[in-house]
């Protein structure tokens, strides 16, 4: 595409010379009075680690939480704000069970570590794909696929040494009643190229409860690069049942030619569904009976004003605001931000990744919601809707 093409007004229905916009806000986003109180870091019950991500994802009525990095503590700590200077160890990503308090979790898949025992990796590697233990294995939320049997899917984002080389799907089942990869798809561990298609699932991935479906964002392929295409999301679906085929997924071809089963191969603005936003989740709102997609926000860059030509982010702009977007549906279109928190950075750290649970009140008057700071630790805030 012309990498003006966004900074043009958008086309009518009769030109076909200027692609649309389908990120630009559409509609009205209907937050008007909410009060937000910050509630504190997310800790575990039974464990002692630094982490970030932390998406949530139901299994058979249990809502489970997916870390990313899992920095472990050092040996005998079990307070993270003891924890002293240095690197004791890590894993790529972790599972937790939440409980009613969103400030307290219990950590699964835990070593035999004395006397505080630490997390195992929850996406194993594997050496026969040439995989090791620095790889990256980014997931995001756990995504059910048969209620009957709690069996479910993780989508994660196989990154080796800053080089994205796909977008994977695990099979996640319970095992002693713990979830855990049983198998990974691919011939390498991952179904999407990294190099020629959207890395489906390492933005957001959501089980609709409304619908049979499943819905995989991502952001665009290696060779997208500048600004701004490098910031527009994509997205894919599969009914949830056909999860581990394939050939059973369609793919979000923009809102005039819809879903197809043709792999998306074309990365502008008319394909993409957002631009410019962070990991987050997508949740169901009763109490809107609309979704919300929750994210962290660089203040500024969104909102119901954020019109082409859009402002280009400076490198200090180090830290987000919690931002909230509705739609009718979970392909969109999207409403504008509202702004909802802004957290202080830590130690001048990044501010990322919109967390929601949302079965703490499922009449959606009040949506928990929580975020990563400095990398690290999990904060978490409720919003009331006025």
């Amino acid at each position: 595409m012309a990498t003006d093409s966004v900074f043009r007004p958008l086309a009518s229905a009769t030109m076909t010379d200027v692609q649309a916009d389908n990120t630009q806000p559409v509609g009205e986003n209907p937050i008007k009075d909410f009060k937000c109180e910050y509630l504190g870091e997310q800790r575990a019950t039974n464990s002692c680690s630094q982490r970030d991500l932390g998406f949530a994802g139901k299994l058979k009525g249990k809502w489970y939480a997916v870390y990313g990095d899992t920095l472990w503590c050092a040996q005998g700590v079990t307070d993270p704000d003891d924890e002293p200077k240095g690197f004791h160890g890590m894993v790529r990503n972790s599972l937790s069970e939440l409980t009613d308090n969103p400030l307290v979790v219990h950590d699964l898949h835990l070593n035999d570590d004395e006397p505080v025992p630490h997390q195992n990796q929850l996406v194993p590697f594997n050496s026969d794909w040439g995989e090791t233990n620095t790889f990256g294995f980014g997931g995001t939320s756990i995504v059910e696929t048969d209620p009957d049997t709690g069996i479910g899917a993780l989508y994660y984002l196989v990154n080796a040494r800053e080089w994205y080389k796909g977008a994977g799907v695990a099979r996640i089942e319970l095992v002693n009643g713990v979830p855990t990869v049983t198998k990974r798809y691919g011939d390498q561990g991952w179904w999407w190229n990294g190099d020629i298609h959207a890395k489906y699932g390492d933005v957001a991935a959501y089980r609709d409860e409304k619908s049979e479906w499943i819905y995989i964002l991502g952001n665009p392929p290696n060779h997208v690069k500048g600004f701004p295409a490098a910031m527009y999301v994509y997205q894919a679906r599969v009914r949830a049942a056909d999860a581990f085929d394939l050939s059973r997924y369609e793919y979000w071809w923009g809102r005039g030619q819809g879903w197809k089963k043709e792999v998306l191969d074309r990365f502008d603005a008319e394909t993409a569904v957002m631009w410019g936003v962070g990991q987050g989740q997508i949740v169901y709102s009763e109490y809107f009976g609309q979704y919300i997609y929750v994210h962290l926000s660089k203040h500024g860059l969104h909102g119901p004003f954020s019109c082409p030509p859009y402002p280009i982010p400076s490198d200090d702009e180090h830290w987000g605001t919690v931002a909230l977007r509705f739609a009718p549906s979970p392909e969109g279109p999207w409403t504008g931000d509202r702004d909802i928190y802004k957290p202080e950075p830590l130690n001048g750290g990044l501010v990322y990744a919109g967390v929601a649970y949302p079965y703490l009140d499922p009449s959606g008057k009040t949506l928990t919601v929580g975020w990563t700071n400095d990398a690290r630790r999990i904060q978490v805030a409720r919003i009331t809707f006025g």
